[in-house]
């Protein structure tokens, strides 16, 4: 299986310690976000875990634990945006920190198995098109040997962060500004020895040196664990999408990012109430097991092909 850590919420920023504990207990319990008297009771074995992807946007609190993962096979989508503290209000300084981060983390674990997100891109009066090239063209530079794809998309409306996008006047591009843009992107991407792709877009974006990516990457997968993997497109995520289909052992209206754009949390008041649940030896993340709760041991096995085929060969 391909273990998600996590779409939902920030793990490596806020929650390592938890997440350690669960690989050295060898198990996680994951509560239904559809049904929340359903737990699954995940088993985090190296022989069944094919590759971890971990999303942060400041995973500096694994590092000195990272030995830990020698079992696993592992890389590290790392969001790293031109935005200030009034969109991602709890992320660090980008130049000061969270560059010099993702700088290290490449040097621990090599720069194929982290990607640089560029996502999403917002405009609005202060973070005009200008803007986010200006940002996304000093961004490149440092991390230019660091990374070897940089992933892009444009923010999507949900129910839950509309208020906030339209609190800041976000406005869309026409397609022909819009592909400009996109141009440009690919262009100071490539100065920098840097692998444009697109996330979850319904807009073609290729002719303008961008392609269509996956964030749980058949392979980019294939290339860390050195063999082929049988699995199917993630029937959970938009039709855009081509991630494979992954286990998330995430929680929503738990991280503490709490940026603007946020699709994953209801409310602040929702996620302070969830993170006092937070105990590092609980099987559950940030919450409690009642009496009505159903746990059930969810199948999971190895996705890697077992045999050769003839191309191969």
């Amino acid at each position: 299986m391909i273990l998600s850590v996590s779409r939902r919420t920030d793990i490596p920023n806020y929650y390592s310690e938890w997440f350690y504990n669960r690989i050295k207990d060898g198990f996680v319990y994951v509560r239904n976000p559809m049904n929340a008297r359903q737990i699954s009771k995940i088993i985090l074995s190296p022989k069944v875990i094919d590759c971890i992807v971990f999303w942060s946007k400041n995973p500096e609190p694994m590092f000195s634990r990272l030995e830990e993962l020698d079992a696993y096979k592992y890389y590290f989508q790392f969001t790293l945006t031109g935005f200030g503290n009034d969109i991602e209000r709890h992320v660090p300084h980008k130049r000061e920190h969270m560059i010099p981060v993702f700088q290290k983390l490449a040097g621990k674990i090599g720069r194929e198995r982290v990607i640089w997100r560029y996502d999403p891109i917002i405009f609005t009066d202060k973070y005009t098109p200008e803007y986010h090239l200006k940002a996304f063209k000093q961004i490149a530079r440092e991390l230019n040997g660091y990374t070897s794809k940089c992933v892009i998309s444009f923010v999507d409306i949900y129910t839950k962060n509309k208020k906030n996008m339209d609190a800041m006047h976000a406005y869309s591009l026409p397609e022909k500004e819009l592909a400009e843009f996109a141009a440009r992107i690919a262009s100071t991407a490539k100065e920098n020895s840097i692998k444009a792709a697109s996330c979850a877009e319904m807009m073609d974006l290729s002719a303008y040196g961008i392609e269509h990516n996956s964030c749980i990457d058949r392979e980019l997968i294939e290339q860390i664990i050195g063999c082929k993997i049988h699995a199917d497109k993630d029937k959970n995520q938009r039709k855009e999408c081509g991630c494979m289909e992954s286990i998330d052992i995430g929680t929503y209206n738990t991280c503490k990012n709490d940026c603007a754009y946020c699709y994953a949390n209801y409310s602040h008041e929702n996620v302070l109430q969830n993170s006092r649940l937070y105990d590092v030896n609980s099987p559950l993340l940030c919450g409690n097991i009642t009496e009505d709760d159903k746990i059930t041991v969810r199948a999971v096995q190895s996705l890697k092909e077992s045999q050769f085929t003839l191309w191969d060969a």
